[in-house]
């Protein structure tokens, strides 16, 4: 499973990329044939505003790719809501095939 994580308009910390790793390491117990994560991490510019974190996840599993965002006031709220709708959608795309 090949993990790429880029960041958007800011530099990303060190603990904020260990912890998206850490919890991408799980994708695998819940589909074995993904090949491929994209992790997108952006600040939303809204004029005047505080900026709200957006976090994007695109999932390549042969003949068939997941894809979620979820924005937040922070990275790790964001990424725990996405990480959490990307699981659903794998479990559903496993149940499928299983049938």
């Amino acid at each position: 499973m090949n993990i790429n994580i880029q960041t958007v308009h800011f530099d990303a910390d060190e603990k904020l990329v260990e912890f998206v790793n850490r919890k991408l390491e799980k994708l695998e117990t819940f589909h074995d044939r993904i090949t491929k994560v994209e992790v997108f991490l952006k600040l939303d510019n809204l004029v005047h505003s505080i900026k709200d974190k957006v976090v994007e996840i695109k999932i390549h599993i042969p003949k068939q790719d997941c894809f979620v965002k979820s924005t937040s006031k922070t990275f790790e709220t964001s990424f725990e809501n996405a990480f959490d709708s990307i699981v659903n959608q794998l479990k559903k795309k496993k149940e499928r095939i299983a049938a």
